[in-house]
């Protein structure tokens, strides 16, 4: 064999070595036969198959790598394994690490975390496994922090101070020397910016950056809840002069540039108390029977311009934050409220999808682009609905947000009967498609002026609510699909199938109200859920079972990598319709502005990159919405201490039952120490705890009298005493 040949063979041998290492160290976890390694390094040829196979035995020989199982090979574990994982906290103390190509999560002990916190992504190695125990590790390194600051009450010493963090899960409190306490008083709620650790002391250093109050006091504990997420509740002064400074005015000379639908019969459906009216209808029958349908959009894009604070402020905040007393907008009111809200009687710029649609509610035509209107008419949701009931003109005071009697016009009761019947069509048609129907129940409050909760009712979505979530569907889906077809770079919302495990776990739940789930296939699934959602309205268990049904779902989220939406059942889908309130859909209006203006394809990075962000944001407003509507409850259940309340069990736990009053939804919780007639065990089979001497048992689902035993409002907490089961 000549030099040159044999130099050649040796390399290929080398290149093929590194490989190997290559592929079992980016999953040391997972163990793969040769031709799965081959697969991963392109080798497709016999000779380097073979010579693939004949270095995995060698490796093996040389106890470089391990042969777990007969015919796959692994990385041969070193002294610590280390991986990347986020850090979930027990209130034990204790934590879960999570690692993304690990099926198990690791098992870190408290004295283990090396000054982690919850969320935060750290360096785990896991130790040596003790037989059948499960994987145990330790943190050697906090890669990032998930947050900087914590909110928390203020212990005042001499001079310095600590700030204790409400945040049940972060163990340590906060050192604040006396140069950096910012004004703040003993017992004041602070929000505090985390600094050093010191490896000699005992708690991290910390600075004040804002004094919220004194807790229990309405607007602190909102403007806590706020700062616990890093939302802000108020806009830069920069930027509130900046959008005071932009021409909003209606001008002809850009009217000129739009389709004119100012004189088209256009309205608005809307909650009686919205403000930021951003989607409007218009109506009107065509000579061939046909309806032309416009579904208007605020066109926000207009005046938020890239590269202006503007922007920017509404980028980092990309949502609006709907707390149960407010809304924190994302644009200033100047544009949220005023210059983007299609009020009545006023010209307004619009984005618009317009489409020509028969009797049927085929689809016959469509249109999209920019346009002007004028609206006719506001209308609250109840008033619509009473259009849709009576098929009369005449709107009654007490459902009238004009505070008195008022009639419409024919062409509007024929308007709206008509999106009526179309929308029941189009709807009926999405659920034989497959399509899931979540109509969860939404608790409201009555407020007085002080924001104190007078009252609690329930959300319903009534054909008033479904007609404009079916036009708003309508045009989403198509500006999707529209886009979509062509492979162009675009923002996409998209939906998950359901994960398989949670869907058992769910149909362990329901089998004990005697409802089940056929898992067979994507088909069964679906009608299954929908009807398991339809058999449990009004019933006890109906709020208990759609949150749990909710939960079982994936997390719709933004992206520029369609997958499709499977709770729609759409395979094409967007988020068009409200830009005022949310960044992705000034995205999107930019981005079909630029494909109807025949523009080439913009590179997806950057709007991959937004679509993380926006989805990230958007899952911290939930969050916080859902804290303000427990804060809220607890308030509300302060002032019904002394009353007796019929409740259904939603969760139980090995330290207590949580239990949701039937009436006003406000869940709270019974620690097991409380009960005192028996010594009662955690069974996580049945869901369930069960005296051990009497075998009495509360079940997931059983309805059970209750008190309220305390409220905590600082903390968040309601506790209950157990009064018995119904019998």
């Amino acid at each position: 064999m000549s030099k040159k040949k044999k130099r050649a063979g040796s390399q290929r041998k080398s290149e093929i070595t590194k490989g190997i290492f290559t592929v079992l160290e980016k999953e040391p976890s997972k163990a793969f036969n040769y031709k799965q390694i081959a697969s991963k390094l392109g080798i497709s040829d016999t000779q380097d198959r073979n010579l693939l196979i004949k270095r995995l035995g060698q490796l093996k020989a040389s106890e470089r790598i391990v042969e777990p199982e007969r015919g796959k090979y692994q990385k041969k574990p070193s002294l610590h394994t280390y991986f990347t994982g986020r850090v979930d906290l027990t209130t034990s103390g204790n934590a879960y690490i999570v690692v993304d190509e690990l099926d198990d999560d690791i098992f870190v002990q408290n004295n283990n975390l090396n000054r982690a916190f919850h969320g935060d992504t750290v360096e785990v190695f896991i130790k040596p496994r003790r037989k059948s125990k499960k994987m145990e590790g330790e943190i050697s390194k906090v890669l990032e922090r998930k947050k900087t600051s914590y909110v928390g009450i203020v212990d005042k010493q001499k001079s310095f101070a600590f700030v204790r963090p409400t945040d049940s899960r972060m163990y340590t409190d906060i050192f604040i020397p006396p140069e950096k306490l910012k004004k703040a008083n003993d017992g004041d709620k602070v929000l505090v910016n985390l600094g050093d650790w010191p490896d000699d002391t005992d708690s991290p250093y910390g600075e004040i950056v804002e004094v919220l109050g004194r807790p229990g006091e309405h607007n602190t504990e909102i403007h806590a809840i706020l700062a616990e997420y890093g939302l802000p509740y108020e806009f830069p002064y920069e930027v509130e002069q900046f959008a005071k400074t932009l021409d909003t005015s209606i001008k002809e000379s850009e009217i000129a540039r739009r389709r004119d639908m100012r004189d088209v019969l256009t309205f608005t459906i809307d909650p009686k108390d919205a403000k930021d009216f951003d989607d409007a209808l218009s109506f009107q029958k065509l000579e061939n029977g046909n309806y032309e349908i416009g579904i208007h959009i605020a066109d926000v894009s207009h005046y938020v311009q890239p590269n202006t604070i503007l922007e920017e402020e509404a980028y980092d905040r990309a949502t609006s934050v709907y707390l149960v007393d407010r809304v924190v907008p994302m644009l200033p009111e100047v544009l949220s409220n005023k210059a983007c809200s299609l009020r009545p009687n006023e010209e307004k710029y619009t984005f618009s999808a317009v489409f020509e649609i028969d009797d049927n509610a085929r689809l016959v035509k469509q249109w999209f682009g920019r346009t002007a209107i004028n609206s006719n008419e506001r209308f609250a949701y109840e008033e619509a609905q009473h259009i849709i009931e009576t098929e009369q003109n005449d709107i009654p005071k007490e459902i009238s947000i004009r505070e008195k009697a008022y009639s419409v016009s024919d062409e509007v009761v024929e308007a709206v009967l008509t999106f009526d019947r179309l929308a029941k069509i189009m709807r009926q048609a999405r659920m034989d498609a497959g399509a899931i129907s979540f109509d969860k129940i939404e608790v409201k409050f009555h407020l007085s002026e002080d924001n104190e909760p007078v009252g609690v009712y329930f959300k319903e979505a009534k054909d008033a609510n479904k007609l404009i979530e079916e036009f708003m569907l309508l045009a989403n889906r198509k500006v999707a699909e529209y886009i979509g077809k062509q492979k162009k770079t675009f923002v996409y919302r998209v939906h998950d199938k359901p994960d398989e495990d949670k869907l058992m776990a769910l149909n362990g739940v329901i089998s004990r109200f005697g409802h089940s789930i056929n898992l067979k296939d994507s088909k069964t699934i679906n009608q299954s859920l929908n009807k398991l959602l339809e058999d449990v309205k009004g019933k006890k268990e109906q709020n208990l079972v759609d949150t749990l049904a909710i939960r079982s779902m994936s997390k719709a989220i933004y992206t520029t990598e369609n997958i499709g939406h499977y709770g729609l059942g759409f395979e094409y889908y967007t988020h068009f319709t409200s830009p005022i309130r949310r960044y992705p859909d000034v995205m999107v209006h930019r981005l079909l502005q630029h494909y109807l203006d025949k523009e080439k394809t913009p590179k997806a990075e950057p709007f991959e990159e937004k679509c993380k962000h926006s989805s990230d944001m958007e899952l911290l407003a939930a969050n916080a919405e859902r804290d303000s509507i427990k804060y809220m409850q607890i308030k509300f259940m302060e002032d019904h201490k002394d009353q007796e309340f019929l409740g259904v069990i939603s969760g139980v736990t090995e330290w207590g039952i949580y239990v949701e009053i039937v009436e006003n939804k406000c869940e709270g919780m019974i620690r097991i120490r409380d009960i005192k007639d028996d010594y009662y065990i955690f069974d996580e089979r049945q869901y369930a705890i069960i005296g051990e001497r009497t075998k009495r048992m509360y079940q997931l689902g059983d309805e059970v009298y209750v008190m309220v035993k305390s409220t905590d409002l600082v903390k968040r907490h309601l506790d209950f005493s157990l009064i018995g089961k119904k019998k």
